[in-house]
């Protein structure tokens, strides 16, 4: 069965614009507006984030996020339970994006299934490693149909990338220059070296550009390397202002890719 995330990168050749936000913030049953919203403004590509007390990989915005999220009442299984009919309602790739401790104490096999039940396309859990994923939960991952999305970093061996390329299926998370999420020193996608070297290994899969892509030019900069860039922290900033979700959600699209 043909997953929607490599569906969508053999139709489209450039341009993929993906957007994080964290389920269950601002309010608790915003999930599925957010995820209408987003493809009614013509994101390709959404990643739901599952909030977590001690999000390692995530800059202060994510982490506030996932800290109300939280507060909010936001679990695993009331994702589940939020996202049970999106099939019903759209047809756009989903990812979910989160951290090992709460998928392992859902469980990890039941997890899966429940992500195929739904329809969940792929997952990132950047805590978990390479090794353990082959070792362990490979098999299960591909019996439900879910892409497992690797980040690499400039800092990642050739022969690391070429692994994670040869065990994925989706996309490789090419993590700009910036440390966590939500970094814009300007330094985030002019990375071009490790970019250009990404690209001359001529990988299976094809890679997309997250961490500090936050408006146009970033964007544009990443497209100009990759098949596409993720948005995260810059979008949560602009779901907490003022005006409607509606509102909100197509102004940021629209700077975006405008």
């Amino acid at each position: 069965m043909e997953n929607r995330i490599n569906t969508l990168f053999s139709e489209k050749q450039q341009g993929l614009l993906s957007v994080y936000f964290t389920a269950g913030y601002p309010n608790l049953n915003d999930t599925v507006d957010i995820i209408l919203e987003l493809e009614k403004n013509g994101v390709d590509l959404i990643e739901v984030g599952m909030p977590f007390s001690d999000p390692l990989a995530d800059g202060p915005t994510i982490q506030q996020s996932s800290d109300i999220a939280i507060r909010n009442g936001m679990t695993i299984p009331k994702l589940f339970e939020q996202l049970k009919d999106i099939r019903q309602k759209t047809q756009i790739p989903l990812i979910l994006m989160g951290y090992l401790n709460p998928v392992m104490q859902y469980g990890v096999e039941r997890f899966c299934r429940k992500c195929s039940e739904v329809g969940i396309d792929g997952i990132i859990l950047p805590d978990l490693p390479l090794a353990d994923y082959v070792r362990e939960y490979k098999q299960l991952f591909e019996e439900n149909n879910l892409s497992k999305v690797f980040l690499v970093t400039p800092q990642t061996p050739e022969q690391r990338i070429r692994e994670i390329d040869s065990h994925t299926n989706g996309f490789v998370y090419m993590v700009s220059s910036a440390s966590t999420t939500g970094s814009t020193n300007g330094k985030a996608v002019v990375n071009t070296d490790y970019f250009g070297r990404v690209a001359g290994m001529k990988l299976r899969n094809p890679g997309m550009i997250g961490f500090g892509i936050h408006d146009n030019h970033t964007f544009t900069q990443a497209c100009n390397h990759a098949r596409g860039a993720i948005i995260g922290s810059a979008f949560i900033k602009a779901l907490a202002q003022e005006g409607s979700l509606q509102q909100n959600i197509a102004s940021f699209i629209q700077r975006i890719r405008n």
